[in-house]
C-alpha cells in the first residue's frame, strides 16, 4: 500500500509516521486492500475544522477526517474489449487504486489520549485505523455496522500490538 503523508504541524515524528505507514499496510491486508493508495495529513484543530466545514458541513473539529475517493465517471469494458486490449485490466486497477484522504487531528489526538487513559501512539493508531475504515466503506450509523468496524478496528490493533493500556 502506497501511502502519502504530510504533517502541517511539525509534531508527528518520522517514527510515529513509519508506525502508521506500517499499521494501515497491516490494515490493508487484513481486509485485502494491499494494492491501494491513499493519503494522511496531520493538522491541528483549527484546521480539521476547516476541512470538517468545507467537505461535511460539520461546524467544529473532529478527531479525523475520512474522506473516501469514488470516481465521478464509471469505466466499463466488455470482455470483448479486454481480449483486444489486455493492458485495460493493468489500466483501470491503477486507475481504481486511490481509495481517500485521513485529516488526523494531532491536538484532538492528545487530548484523547489523556481522557481515554493511554498513550499518544495508541490514540493516532486508532485515528488511523478508524479513518482507514472509513474510507473503505465502513461506518458506525447503526449498532450492526458500529459492531462490525469497532469489532475489526480493535482486532486490527491488537493484532498488530498496539493495545489499550
Amino acid at each position: 500500500m502506497y501511502i502519502e503523508m504530510v504533517d502541517e504541524t511539525k509534531q508527528v515524528t518520522e517514527e510515529m509516521q513509519q508506525q502508521i505507514r506500517d499499521l494501515l499496510e497491516f490494515a490493508a491486508q487484513k481486509i485485502g486492500k494491499e494494492q491501494k493508495e491513499m493519503a494522511i495529513t496531520f493538522v491541528d484543530n483549527a484546521r480539521v475544522h476547516e476541512v470538517n466545514l468545507e467537505y461535511r458541513g460539520i461546524d467544529r473539529p473532529t478527531d479525523v477526517v475520512s474522506l473516501e475517493y469514488k470516481p465521478e465517471t464509471e469505466i466499463v469494458f466488455d470482455e470483448e474489449d479486454l481480449l483486444e486490449n489486455p493492458e485495460l485490466s493493468e489500466m483501470l486497477a491503477d486507475f481504481d487504486a486511490y481509495i481517500g484522504e485521513l485529516y488526523i487531528s494531532i491536538d484532538k489526538a492528545h487530548e484523547q489520549a489523556k481522557d481515554y487513559g493511554h498513550s499518544f501512539e495508541r490514540e493516532m493508531g486508532f485515528l488511523a485505523v478508524h479513518g482507514f475504515l472509513h474510507i473503505n466503506g465502513y461506518d458506525h450509523y447503526t449498532p450492526e455496522e458500529e459492531a462490525e468496524m469497532f469489532g475489526l478496528q480493535e482486532e486490527i490493533l491488537t493484532a498488530y500490538g498496539l493495545t489499550r493500556e
